[in-house]
């Protein structure tokens, strides 16, 4: 009790930004669909979001060697509150999408900040039950950020208020805290072909994770509105994707530290074509049966990323890893910049269920591409165990440094 009191002004502005930062994506794709937006258009927003994410990611160690933690914090949370009120000024999708760069720099950014914050103060011992604790909250966060959506107005001032509101109310319980800001982490330095070099089945995999959960985020509320889903619908329709993914960590763990990854990966994207086909094929059947696709698709595609994660922690050495979780995020970065336009453009072309054809292809791909290594290589030696990471900031490897130990 003694340690979550301790960090409870860091988890609360968790909470606080993953509620104001996870509404605005799918609000942008229902505001923008009112506005007449193009779903090129569309896709290019949530495209911008992970430009300006990636760009957060790397300027925040620089900016907190600088300012300090605090006031580092604040000025990316004022990014993602400029970003949010300045919706309703400008309806221009362009605009729009450099609106979302800011707040995907104000996630980035703020994540960074508090996982430093964290490091600094977990120990050995304390490690396990924080960490629990801060995807518990970042998970409950996401979800509370989904159900939001049923209640906010499309392209409405009030609705972007409510969220800068809340962007804003981050703020309080970190700058008001009485805990001595950490020393402030190097940055770890971008090394992309280091994680080509231990494992190209992991890049794959993080890539493919990045195409199935980018793609679902940021364009899934166009395909809800193009299958007839209302907003309070899509909401649950988004919540149900979070959720089966939360659920699916613990068993899919259990299956990865006691099986060759690589099956494990293998399976999951099998898995995975079934449910993209399935969620093509009930998309006009009525909401529950979307409702049962979405929770059935993240279920199946959510635990990807970990599992690819751990995998690749498997070839590396202790003092490769914090740069090894930077690479890996740069690979993510990169297939969640592409996914969501390229999505939306297919929609536009053939139709709703095209969205999920795509996923399903990158998913068969990475089965293919599974095979194809299991071939070439054997399995590892060593084994790390597998933790449920969260995408947050390239510092999240220093957190969980002691976990990937083998």
């Amino acid at each position: 009790m003694r340690l979550l009191v301790s960090f409870a002004a860091l988890f609360l502005s968790i909470f606080l930004l993953q509620i104001s930062s996870g509404g605005v994506g799918p609000l942008d794709v229902l505001s923008g669909t009112v506005l007449g937006f193009t779903n090129s258009q569309i896709g290019l927003l949530g495209s911008a979001h992970f430009f300006g994410f990636f760009i957060g990611c790397w300027w925040a160690p620089r900016l907190m060697g600088s300012i300090g933690h605090s006031r580092a914090f604040a000025a990316f949370t004022a990014s993602g509150a400029i970003g949010l009120l300045a919706h309703m000024l400008i309806l221009d999708p362009y605009a729009w999408a450099l609106m979302r760069v800011a707040s995907g720099l104000c996630v980035a950014g703020c994540y960074t900040v508090v996982e430093a914050w964290l490091q600094s103060k977990v120990t050995n011992e304390t490690r396990g039950r924080a960490m629990g604790s801060y995807r518990m909250v970042d998970m409950v966060g996401s979800l509370c950020a989904q159900m939001i959506i049923g209640f906010l107005e499309p392209a409405h001032y009030v609705s972007y208020n409510l969220l800068a509101l809340l962007c804003c109310a981050t703020l309080l319980p970190l700058t008001l805290s009485r805990a001595v800001e950490p020393v402030t982490p190097d940055a770890p330095r971008l090394q992309p072909l280091m994680a080509w070099t231990k494992s190209p089945l992991a890049v794959a995999g993080v890539m493919v994770a990045a195409v199935s959960s980018a793609s679902f985020r940021m364009v899934g509320p166009l395909y809800g509105t193009e299958v007839g889903l209302r907003a309070d619908q899509i909401a649950y329709f988004l919540s149900a994707f979070v959720l089966g993914g939360a659920l699916a960590q613990l068993p899919v763990g259990w299956l990865a530290d006691r099986y060759d990854r690589r099956w494990v990966l293998i399976g999951m994207s099998i898995a995975a074509l079934p449910a993209c086909g399935f969620t093509i094929a009930v998309s006009g059947m009525g909401t529950a049966a979307v409702m049962g696709a979405a929770f059935f698709f993240g279920l199946m595609t959510f635990p990807i990323y970990s599992i690819s994660a751990a995998h690749a922690h498997d070839w590396a050495e202790d003092h490769e890893r914090v740069e090894l979780s930077a690479a890996l995020m740069f690979f993510y970065a990169l297939g969640a910049i592409v996914a969501p336009l390229l999505t939306s453009n297919l929609i536009t072309l053939y139709g709703p269920g095209a969205l999920f054809s795509f996923i399903a292809a990158a998913h068969l791909g990475l089965v293919v591409f599974g095979l194809i290594r299991m071939r070439r290589r054997a399995s590892a030696t060593t084994r790390a165990p597998y933790v449920w990471v969260p995408r947050t900031s390239f510092l999240v490897g220093r957190i969980f440094r002691r976990n990937h130990r083998s």
